[in-house]
Parts: structure tokens; sequence; C-alpha cells
């Protein structure tokens, strides 16, 4: 059996839907001209798009996402040959294009001009899309961008080096399967000048990225570098060696990603969640997976991880203090016997053993067991793992979203700022 997917027009909008298994949500309505745009295999189901808020409307595309994720390459490329036969400026809902990400929180912050709509962006090696190069679709992005700008970046392997500037807030990069959409560069030098990818503008997001330096061991090679505020990354692959994410200052929000390294390998004064991620450590002896820079204990900053994995190829430690007041936090998170028992180090300074915070709170597995911890670190109580277990430190209910569900083509402006770059 097949099901349909179908392109429909209400108003000046243009609304792709598609099906979901199990559940009808189906409304009568005044829409009109529907036209069915193609159709691919699976079970008959029958949800179209309704009259309910962004979240639960959100909530709904995310499980067929479980359903559909197979299809979505070719379903992105039925959408481009649809919109390459328009003749007008149309206003678009994608389900797959939001559905790409498995959580259906993105980034808003300051507050451009409309959280739900966001202008489409293509980079396309092939020359099939608006860029062929990452880069030259950040930078046709205005100065003092006030508009959500969403670049989807066609799979690949994309040799750049890659800076978001300041000036240039609420882009979201996204790829379709961090696997197959890879940014990659191969340097090492001072810990700013390594990164393969730098997020200096506020705002930002990365979805379904794989980042990477590939300098090898041995030296600073930074594969992601985050120094401003608000910024998320959602099921990205960040790969090196040493500093591997430099996560330097502003807030975070990294879910689902797989980061790897083998010494310092998150390292920073960012004060910044992590959920539900797997670290492995490429350590052979006792690299650190941390290396937070808390300075002062007015700093409001720190590293959580909620519900992660820690693996490792030997054995690591947990972290050690860049800043005196160095603080982290492990809950609900997984450790393999990679971990040594130790758990921390003090980097050869014992006076950061009475200001730094390191705990541990609830986690399992072999490398959990806190009897053999150094003693300067904490087992914490529920009271004391409290604060930790929110999305306070990170400011996060105020700047976390839904997503934009509906899409539209690049304004004069871009186009004109395009052009000046060519």
């Amino acid at each position: 059996m097949e099901t349909p997917f179908i392109l429909r027009r209400i108003g000046s909008s243009v609304v792709l839907s598609k099906s979901l298994i199990g559940r009808q949500v189906r409304r009568k309505s005044s829409y009109s001209k529907w036209t069915r745009i193609g159709k691919l295999p699976g079970r008959q189901c029958t949800v179209t798009q309704c009259n309910m808020d962004p979240t639960s409307f959100m909530d709904l595309q995310l499980q067929a996402l479980i359903v559909y994720s197979t299809f979505s390459l070719i379903l992105i490329n039925k959408l481009a040959e649809v919109l390459a036969t328009m003749n007008v400026q149309v206003y678009f809902t994608v389900i797959f294009l939001v559905a790409l990400s498995s959580s259906r929180l993105s980034m808003v912050g300051a507050s451009p001009g409309s959280l739900s709509t966001a202008i489409l962006m293509r980079v396309d090696q092939s020359g099939k899309g608006d860029y062929q190069k990452i880069q030259d679709a950040i930078d046709a992005v205005p100065s003092n961008n006030t508009e959500v700008v969403f670049i989807w970046v066609k799979p690949g392997i994309y040799r750049e080096k890659i800076v978001v500037p300041a000036d240039k807030p609420f882009i979201t990069l996204s790829g379709t399967k961090a696997t197959t959409t890879i940014i990659t560069w191969n340097d090492t030098g001072e810990i700013f000048d390594s990164p393969t990818f730098s997020v200096l503008a506020t705002d930002f997001v990365g979805r379904f990225l794989t980042i990477q330096n590939t300098y090898g061991a041995g030296a600073k090679a930074v594969a992601l570098r985050v120094s401003a505020d608000r910024v998320a990354f959602f099921e990205c692959r960040i790969l090196s060696h040493q500093d591997t994410l430099l996560d330097d200052t502003g807030r975070h929000f990294y879910r689902n990603c797989f980061i790897q390294g083998d010494t310092d390998f998150i390292c920073g004064n960012a004060a910044s969640l992590f959920e539900k991620c797997h670290l492995h450590s490429l350590s052979e002896e006792s690299g650190a997976i941390t290396a937070q820079r808390r300075e002062s204990p007015a700093e409001d900053t720190g590293f959580i991880f909620l519900g992660c994995k820690l693996t490792g190829l030997k054995s690591a430690l947990l972290g050690r203090p860049w800043g005196d007041y160095s603080r982290v936090v492990f809950a609900f998170t997984y450790m393999s016997n990679a971990i040594l028992p130790q758990g921390w180090d003090d980097w050869s300074d014992t006076s950061k053993q009475s200001t730094a915070f390191y705990g541990q709170y609830k986690c399992y597995g072999p490398g959990a067991i806190t009897s053999k911890r150094v003693e300067w670190s904490r087992n914490l109580t529920s009271q004391e793992a409290a604060p930790f277990l929110t999305k306070n430190l990170i400011g996060g209910n105020s700047w976390i979203r839904p997503a934009p569900t509906h899409f539209k083509r690049a304004s004069t402006s871009i186009s004109n700022n395009a052009n000046g770059n060519t």
C-alpha cells in the first residue's frame, strides 16, 4: 500500500503534509486545491495538519519522523521540484523538514520578526541548491539579521573552515543525518585559531551535522568553538582529539550529540546543559573528558550532563579544573568501566580541591561507583542536585522554543547580499 504526500494551498500559503500511522486528526475545513505530488511506500495512515497549537503540531511531526525518516531525502527532492515550478514567492510549512530534529526544541533569542517562519536557503555541492559552500550561505545572511534563517545542507563532505560572525544571529544550520552531512578541516595551533567551525553569533542552532578536526592526537585541534549566547546543537557528532569542543562562553544546550576526544575534549567557561549525549574517550591512559574554566564563585557557569553515556577505548577521568572554581555535574548518567575510580584530577594544583565543584548524582554503570572517588568530589543529595536538574542554569525556558513551522524564499536583501559576495 502507498501513503500519499499532499501539497495544498491555503490562501497564499503552501502546506506540505504527510500521514502518521495509527492516529487521525483530520478536521473539516475550507482548504482548497488539494494536489497529490507523490507517493512513498508505507502503511496507510490519515493525519493532516489541523488547527492546533504549534507545540502539539510539532509533537505529531516528530512522531511522523519515526516512521518516515528513511524517506526524507526523497521528499526533500520532491518538494524542490514542486517549488521550482512556482513563479510567485510563497510561505510554506514543511513538516518533514522541521521533523528532521529529534527534539521539538529550537533556538529563538531576542525576538526576530516571526518565530514560526524562517527563510529557507539550500546548500548543495552539485550546484542544485542556492549555494555550493556552507560559508557562502552564511555570508549571504545580512549583518544584524532579524529573521530566522534555516540553511539546509544536502548530504556530502564539506571541506571548509567555517565562521558564523557575531553580526549574523538567528541562523539554523541543518543536515538530514549527521553521518552523511560532514564538515571537516585539519588544523592546529592556538586554541581559538584551530576550530573547524566557530559560532560567534547568538541564537544559532546546529542540527544533524558532523563537525570534525582531523589533525590527530598530540596537539590542540578544536572541532567546534562556541563563543556566543543562546546556542543549541541537536543530533550532532563533534569529533577530534584534544579540545574537541571549545565550549567557550554563553549559555548552550546540547541534545543527543556524540562528542569524541582524548584530552580535555569538552572545555571552556560556558554555562551548558548536555542532555542525552554520548561522550566517548579516545584516551590511552588518563585523559580528562572535561576541563571547565569557571574562574570565580560569582560566575554562573558550569557543565551539566543529564542522562548521558560515557564510554572509552581504555581509561579516562571525568574532568580536571582549567579554572579555580571549575564546576561539573553528572546526573542520571551511565559510566562504563573506562572511567577511572578516582574520577577527577586537580591538575597538579591542590588549592583547587577546595574551590572546584565536581558532583555526581544517581549515575550508574561500572564506572559510576563513588566509594573510590577523590575525597574532594561530591556525591550529591537530592537537595544539592536539584538546581542542576533543570534548564535554570542556562535560562533555557526563556530562549529554547518550538522550531519554526513555516519557511519562505530568501528575501531580495539576502539575494543582493549574496551577489555582493561573489
